[in-house]
């Protein structure tokens, strides 16, 4: 094989060719960085970089829950070829520095509508670039982390993977040579404002400011390192005490040396120059000068070292090359003095220093775990009841794992898997909101279930919580405490506080009056026990008496004693600018569906009560169980008539019961697709679900801009506004379209499932929204909340056609 078996289903595109449209940010203050982003590379909670098509190094989510998008030009990929006399050599990115530095280097040529140099080519967590129309030697270069699913040790590693393959398709030999360069960038990732200052920006949402220590290399150190067939750099930086504080520990670069290939290397060299004192003897003739410098870095002054592998490809051969990048940063800081360790020190310690035992351990198993990564995906792109573009996106939506400001903490006694945590998004930047995560965990259910579950864990230890703090809520600016004993917190924190110990971070709504998220808790509990094995009733133990507490909470908010909690008339709910008055359709079928979780649930505790020495949680006695269900069917009893009553009108479910509305809401049977999903009862008569998902598809998708963007929330019978200056019922939000869409499969309506489906997964990857998915697109060709979570909810339609049984383990 003279190239990597490249799947057919990968996201793709030619090496830097850029968009003529891309989407851009619909509010000026939300983040946009541009289309130029590719897979990110690392494990879960270990920090992550991105590269992206053109071959630069540009996105660094080393501080967990924090964001940089900066090319580092010295973090580079270069390659030397010398054939049939001619010498010619390129740094492999299509993106030349802007600040002048780096200048004597010669930089890929990217691509044109007219001819291309190569592609680029994702489907997490693999990624590859091939190479064309420029070398002699046919050249790719595949690069992985060890993401895998039902695995909790390697897919913590921070380490990527770039393994190049060299064919020569010439009848005469060809001489290449390969080098990575890279920055010591130690110390860098960690916030120079320790205490900084909260501030509500312009849609009202909480923002504070990050300042990377960017540049700061003083007292960093550059060391080489040879270890039997291993070679490599080690970079560290200073050690401020005994232990490292955020931002320090080490990287590494490293490869293979054998008989076969010649290995240079370089261990202090200035990547703020012209670049000379390496590329003169590279560009030359593929080689470095093996300078050993172990000088730490003066104040100002920044290092980079370099490794390069030179070898000769006798006409016909192919040779591999690998190159191993790992980094150990072990602690990320919350507040001021809060800390927490990642995941991965549980198996290479927490001093800072554990590169070294990433690089053996990743030379020695690499292999096993494309191979693993291989039959996992093989096993989905097998499947001939899936479309090629349905594939692509199942994969390649699990980005936002790696990359979503993920934390992932050490195993204790309660969480054996570590906890867990995802930001909603970089905009709104708090973790594992409740109401995004209804949809949005799936993918992390089937693939990383025990992860999933430590999620609910800390939702169920919050809920008996209380915070008196008073805060501004921007939406309307009136006064509210953070958070009520009871309710159900929004999320689980931010990373400039400390996260799953003080919940309920976002303040543009008062969630103490949301009247989704305990049902949001509850359903997601069942669903986690149910399509998990159904026997862990340690976690249903654990969760349980929170479940109470919060809906006897949200039954406080029922005025008239009809069985359902009431909409205030403000946005109180996921749609949170959008205003729903009395009973609505979409808490209301929550609230219903949530009841009916809850009395399974109580009956499979009394079914399967503690056994000493098994699990231990103490829950009240059968007889206060069996009481709670009784009180439960009474309100579930005394409320679907109401639901129906007020809300049906011949053809679909009214948004509410007192507003007036008469707008078809896309999601208005949330819960009907929940109860579905775990077998419960239906909570509203088949027919009429039908009814309203054909109405919904007709107006929400087929009539609003002919189904080119997807489902909008929420548009009159013919497709148009109910109010042309409205945003949420307006906006196409991707993971709703994919809950929904699974709704739909659900149903049997898998054509127009599909059909909405695609309509929102080329709107993220022909429109350059590729690994930064939008919460939101609009029928402007604007996004609003990239890097968003909901949109794993494409993993649901996945789950519904494989009745949610996991495609791998290891």
């Amino acid at each position: 094989m003279t190239r990597p078996d490249i799947p057919a289903y990968t996201w793709n595109r030619p090496i830097g060719l850029g968009w003529d449209n891309p989407y851009t940010v619909r509010y000026a203050s939300n983040l946009d960085d541009g289309p130029w982003h590719g897979m990110p590379l690392g494990g879960f909670g270990a920090g992550c970089i991105g590269r992206s098509p053109r071959g630069d190094f540009n996105l660094w989510h080393l501080d967990g829950g924090e964001h940089t998008y900066q090319t580092l030009p010295a973090c580079q990929f270069s390659v030397f070829e010398e054939a049939n006399g001619r010498r010619q050599a390129y740094a492999m990115s299509t993106q030349p520095p802007e600040d002048g530095s780096l200048s004597a280097w010669k930089w890929y040529p990217p691509s044109t509508p007219e001819k291309t140099t190569g592609t680029y080519h994702a489907l997490y967590p693999r990624s590859w670039f091939v190479y064309e129309n420029v070398f002699q030697a046919e050249l790719t270069c595949e690069q992985f982390s060890p993401i895998l699913p039902g695995n909790y040790q390697q897919t913590s590693y921070p380490v990527a993977i770039f393994e190049w393959t060299a064919h020569n398709p010439t009848d005469q030999p060809i001489t290449v040579s390969i080098m990575l360069t890279w920055e010591n960038i130690v110390g860098w990732f960690t916030n120079v404002l320790k205490n900084p200052e909260v501030k509500v920006r312009d849609d009202g949402s909480p923002v504070y400011e990050y300042q990377p220590r960017w540049g700061e290399s003083s007292g960093n150190i550059n060391t080489l390192v040879e270890d039997f067939h291993r070679l490599g750099c080690s970079m560290t930086g200073t050690i401020s005490s005994p232990e490292p504080q955020e931002g320090e520990g080490s990287l590494a670069i490293a490869t293979m040396t054998n008989a076969a290939v010649e290995v240079y290397y370089h261990t202090r060299w200035n990547p703020t120059s012209n670049g000379a004192d390496i590329w003169n003897y590279f560009a030359k003739d593929g080689f470095l000068l093996d300078q050993e410098d172990e000088r730490p870095a003066a104040p100002g002054e920044r290092t980079a070292v370099a490794l390069a592998v030179k070898f000769t490809l006798r006409p016909g051969k192919t040779r591999k090359i690998p190159f191993i990048l790992a980094w150990d940063l072990p602690v990320t800081e919350f507040a001021a003095g809060v800390c927490q360790y990642r995941r991965y020190t549980d198996f290479f310690g927490r001093n800072g220093q554990g590169v070294w035992s990433m690089i053996r351990a990743t030379l020695k198993d690499y292999d096993l775990w494309r191979n693993q990564i291989e039959t996992w995906q093989q096993s989905v792109l097998d499947r001939q009841d899936l479309p090629s573009w349905l594939k692509m996106a199942l994969f390649n939506e699990l980005y936002i794992l790696t990359q979503g400001g993920t934390l992932w903490s050490p195993a204790d006694e309660e969480n054996p898997q570590g906890r867990f945590a995802v930001l909603e998004c970089l905009d709104y930047r708090w973790y594992e909101s409740l109401d995004v995560r209804l949809y949005g965990s799936f993918a992390l259910l089937m693939l990383w279930p025990e992860l999933d579950k430590s999620v609910l864990r800390a939702f169920a230890h919050a809920i008996p919580t209380s915070d008196d703090t008073v805060r501004i809520i921007g939406y309307n600016q009136a006064q509210a405490v953070r958070g009520i004993t009871g309710a159900t917190p929004h999320d689980l924190g931010a990373p400039n506080e400390h996260p799953w110990q003080k919940s309920n971070y976002t303040s543009y709504q008062d969630c103490n009056l949301w009247k989704d998220l305990p049902c949001d808790f509850v359903l997601q509990v069942y669903r986690d026990f149910l399509l998990t094995g159904a026997d862990d009733y340690e976690f249903l133990c654990e969760c349980w008496p929170s479940i109470v507490q919060t809906l006897a909470y949200l039954k406080t908010f029922d005025r008239d004693d009809d069985g359902i909690p009431e909409n205030s008339g403000a946005p109180d709910q996921t749609f949170d600018d959008w205003r729903m008055q009395g009973v609505s359709a979409y808490c209301g079928g929550l609230w219903l569906a949530a009841l009916e979780a809850a009395i399974a649930i109580g009956k499979t505790l009394i079914d399967h009560p503690p056994i000493d020495g098994i699990y231990d949680w103490s829950i009240p006695d059968p007889e206060t169980v069996t009481s709670t269900i009784e009180t439960y069917y009474n309100w579930l009893e005394k409320a679907q008539p109401i639901y129906q009553e007020k809300l049906w009108n011949g053809q679909y479910y009214r948004l509410d019961s007192e507003s007036g509305s008469e707008v078809v809401m896309a999601d208005q049977l949330c819960g009907q697709f929940y109860a579905r999903l775990l077998g419960l009862p239906d909570i509203v008569p088949c027919d009429r679900a039908e009814s309203a998902l054909k109405t919904v598809y007709d107006a929400c998708f087929r009539k609003f801009q002919n189904g080119e963007f997807g489902m909008a929330n929420g548009v009159m019978l013919d497709g148009y506004p109910e109010n042309p200056k409205a945003t949420h019922p307006l906006e196409v939000w991707t993971g709703i379209n994919f809950g929904l869409a699974a709704f739909m499969l659900q149903m049997g309506m898998k054509n127009e499932a599909f059909e909405i489906t695609k309509a929102v997964v080329n709107q993220i990857y022909e429109n350059g929204l590729q690994f930064r998915t939008p919460e939101a697109v609009t029928a402007n060709q604007t996004f609003r909340a990239s890097h968003y979570l909901r949109a794993m909810a494409i993993w649901g339609i996945y789950g519904i056609l494989t009745d949610f049984k996991p495609s791998a383990k290891n």
